[in-house]
C-alpha cells in the first residue's frame, strides 16, 4: 500500500481536495476509533491509559497505510486525563505521517474567544492537537462557528458540523422551524453550501449525516464531503447510503467503528478491506 495517496503536494491543498484525492487512492471508509471499555475487554487490554494506547497504536499500525481517513473520538481518550490526551496526539501524528486524514470527533461548540481556543487547538497548523478537520456543534448559531471557519481556512483544514444526526433525541432541535422558515438542519446546511459556493470539486466544510436517518427532505447537495456515521454495529449498510444521501451519494464519508475495531487485532485489515470494498461500488470509487 501506498503511503502517499494523494501525492507528495497535497499537503498545501485545502482539506476537501485533499480528501477526494485520498478517497479516489484509498477508497472512501473512514474508520471511527473509539476505545469503548468492552473494546479493550475484547481485545485483552486493561482499561487503563497503557490499555488505550496499546489498542490505538495496534489500529494505526494495521491501518494507517491503508484507509483514507480516521475519525478518533476524543471522549474515549479524554477519559484517561492528559495521558489519554497524548495517545490521541500521538496517534494522529503517525496518522498523518503515513497519508491518511484525520477527523478528530470532539464536537466542539462555543463562542468568541473561546471557539478561537479551540480552532487554536486543533485547527491551526503547529496546534497541539492539529487535525485534517474537527466536528463541531453549531448550536449556539452557525455565525457562533466563525472562529473556527476562520481557522480552518488559515490552516487548510476542515470542518463538519453537526445537521441531521442519527440519535432519536436530533429531531428535537434539528426539525424544528427557525424564524426564516427553514428547519434547522435545512439553515445548517444552507451555511455550509455557502461556504462552498468557490470550492471546484469538493469543499472543505461538511456536513454530519446520519447514515440511519433513513431519508430526508433535506437538500444535502453542499459542494462538500457528508460525514456518515452509524454504519455497521449502529444498524446502517453499505446498500442504505443511496436512499439517505441521494445525488449526494458520491461525496459521502461512511464512518465505521465496531464493525472494524471487533475484527480484533489479526482481523483489521480484512475487516477494514471488505468494508471499503463494499463503499467503493455503491459510492463508485
Amino acid at each position: 500500500m501506498s503511503n502517499q495517496p494523494s501525492g507528495s503536494d497535497m499537503r498545501n491543498k485545502p482539506f476537501g481536495a485533499r480528501l477526494r484525492a485520498a478517497m479516489d487512492t484509498r477508497g472512501p471508509l473512514c474508520v471511527g476509533i473509539d476505545p469503548h471499555q468492552h473494546l479493550l475487554d475484547a481485545w485483552g487490554l486493561p482499561d487503563t491509559a497503557e490499555g488505550l494506547a496499546s489498542f490505538t497504536y495496534g489500529v494505526v499500525d494495521a491501518l494507517a497505510d491503508r484507509v483514507a481517513v480516521f475519525k478518533p473520538q476524543s471522549a474515549f481518550f479524554e477519559r484517561f486525563g492528559s495521558a489519554g490526551i497524548a495517545v490521541l496526539e500521538q496517534a494522529t501524528i503517525r496518522l498523518r505521517d503515513a497519508g491518511a486524514l484525520v477527523i478528530i470527533d470532539a464536537k466542539r461548540g462555543d463562542i468568541g474567544s473561546t471557539m478561537g481556543g479551540y480552532a487554536a487547538a486543533y485547527l491551526a497548523e503547529k496546534g497541539p492537537l492539529a487535525c485534517d478537520a474537527l466536528t463541531v456543534s453549531p448550536y449556539l448559531g452557525f455565525g457562533s462557528l466563525q472562529p473556527a471557519i476562520d481557522g480552518a481556512r488559515e490552516s487548510g483544514a476542515g470542518l463538519f458540523v453537526l445537521a441531521l444526526t442519527s440519535n432519536p433525541e436530533g429531531p428535537q432541535f434539528q426539525t424544528a422551524r427557525t424564524a426564516d422558515g427553514p428547519t434547522v438542519a435545512g439553515a445548517v446546511l444552507d451555511g455550509l453550501r455557502g461556504l462552498n459556493a468557490d470550492s471546484d470539486d469538493l469543499g472543505s466544510f461538511g456536513a454530519v449525516v446520519g447514515a440511519t436517518i433513513s431519508s430526508t427532505d433535506e437538500n444535502l447537495d453542499i459542494n462538500g464531503p457528508l460525514l456518515a456515521p452509524g454504519l455497521g454495529a449502529q444498524g446502517g449498510t453499505a446498500e442504505g447510503l443511496t436512499k439517505v444521501f441521494g445525488a449526494a451519494v458520491r461525496n459521502v464519508v461512511p464512518s465505521s467503528s465496531r464493525e472494524i475495531l471487533g475484527a480484533g487485532p489479526s482481523g483489521l485489515q480484512d475487516a477494514a478491506d471488505r468494508a471499503n470494498e463494499a463503499y467503493r461500488t455503491v459510492l463508485g470509487y
